[in-house]
């Protein structure tokens, strides 16, 4: 069983299924549209330098979100290593 983590605490290769979104509705509906729907995948391509923003790769597109907007992105974390 897995639980649920929210999309700031996985790392760049891994993916998270969108649990749940908990934040005010107007950034709410933002991201809804943007393909961060519950059932979806989101996998993290990169963090900048500093750490924020980070870069996500959801329904073939790459979206940048800050910190504090990952922090209230809440799903199950899958987490993807290739064998070599």
């Amino acid at each position: 069983m897995n639980k649920i983590v929210p999309l700031s605490s996985i790392e760049p290769g891994d993916k998270l299924i969108i649990a749940s979104l908990q934040m005010e509705p107007v950034m709410r509906r933002r991201l809804l549209d943007l393909g961060f729907v519950p059932g979806f995948a989101v996998e993290m391509i990169q963090k900048s330098p500093l750490g924020d923003p980070v870069a996500f790769r959801v329904s073939g597109t790459t979206i940048a979100l800050r910190k504090e907007e990952c922090d209230q992105i809440f799903g199950e974390r899958v987490i993807v290593r290739e064998h070599s």
